[in-house]
């Protein structure tokens, strides 16, 4: 079910009415019948975790997309624009219809991108994924090369035999989207089985795990995913909250131990998000009712924030 954007969301901390130096994001986000040129990113919600609930996971996610938006409200906007960010409202998955919410969440990101927007969309479980995907491919056609890239601590490379859920999702564009590759960043060695590692084998993926990211070959991971980019017409990126540490990242389904720092994190959404062939952008697995002192909620909103500043800039050149 479509849910038309909730402006009440958008509130905050107002320093001015007029000057534009001192607006907020709740001061510059316009609901979606008031499109303009200078738009830039189309905010769209799926507010969805039976991915998760089939997954056997920790139940909590679909209050996300709102919460992301509260928190987002108070940031300080340092965009060039004040006309930059348009509020799709909710996909809402009802009645444990997964399959029916992502092909509307797909029809929704389709229609974002042919208004010359950037989607942003926010997850729902990490079965939102699915749905974003296939308005992208919907979008750029058939015969386009898709890259995924997947900041995650887990593959999401299950069977799916007997149902989809919020684990199964890459391997299912992997086996029947011969036009798309998949390298997942910041992989749990542990977290994984070895049939998951074999598995991504098998479908042609390489992967970079987490403790490769903290190590001392920074530029080889750089490399390895500026070289991925270069191969494909158009990247997908993907954030999977539960890659970054418990500490930083509590409120999820599965916290990390030894996940990534946000900052770590910030700095590879940066470099993904300023790329021009980088075309839309996820974030997934927030939970609320797991967060601690709003502490997942608010990391969020500020790597959200990061991606409106990298795109921003990118179309302002």
């Amino acid at each position: 079910m479509y849910a038309l954007p909730n402006m009440d969301l958008w509130k905050g901390r107002t320093d001015s009415l007029i000057d534009k130096d001192e607006f907020r994001i709740h001061q510059i986000v316009k609901d979606n019948q008031t499109t303009s040129a200078n738009n830039t990113c189309g905010i769209i919600g799926f507010s969805c975790e039976e991915g998760v609930r089939r997954n056997k996971g920790r139940l909590g996610s679909k209050e996300a997309p709102n919460e992301i938006r509260k928190s987002l409200s108070s940031l300080s906007w340092h965009g060039q624009s004040a006309d930059s960010l348009v509020d799709f409202g909710n996909i809402i998955c009802e009645n444990q219809q997964l399959e029916a919410a992502q092909a509307e969440l797909g029809s929704h990101v389709e229609k974002i991108l042919s208004k010359n927007m950037f989607p942003v969309i926010l997850g729902g479980g990490h079965e939102t994924f699915y749905g974003h995907y296939l308005g992208i491919r919907s979008s750029v056609g058939p015969n386009a090369k898709i890259g995924i890239l997947n900041i995650d601590a887990h593959f999401d490379l299950r069977s799916y035999e007997e149902i989809t859920s919020s684990g199964t999702m890459f391997k299912q564009i992997l086996d029947n989207d011969h036009q798309a590759s998949y390298l997942p960043i910041g992989i749990q060695r542990y977290g994984n089985t070895k049939k998951l590692f074999d598995t991504a084998t098998t479908l042609g993926c390489s992967w970079i795990l987490e403790e490769e990211l903290v190590d001392e070959n920074s530029e080889e991971n750089e490399n390895k995913i500026l070289n991925f980019i270069n191969q494909h017409d158009y990247i997908i990126l993907t954030l999977c909250m539960d890659v970054i540490n418990a500490s930083e990242a509590p409120g999820v389904s599965a916290p990390s131990s030894f996940g990534l720092s946000g900052k770590m994190v910030r700095q590879l959404i940066r470099k993904i998000t300023s790329h021009t062939k980088t075309i839309s952008f996820d974030i997934c697995e927030v939970n609320p009712s797991l967060d601690c002192d709003n502490r997942t909620v608010k990391l969020a909103a500020n790597l959200i924030n990061e991606v409106f500043m990298c795109v921003e800039r990118r179309l302002a050149i």
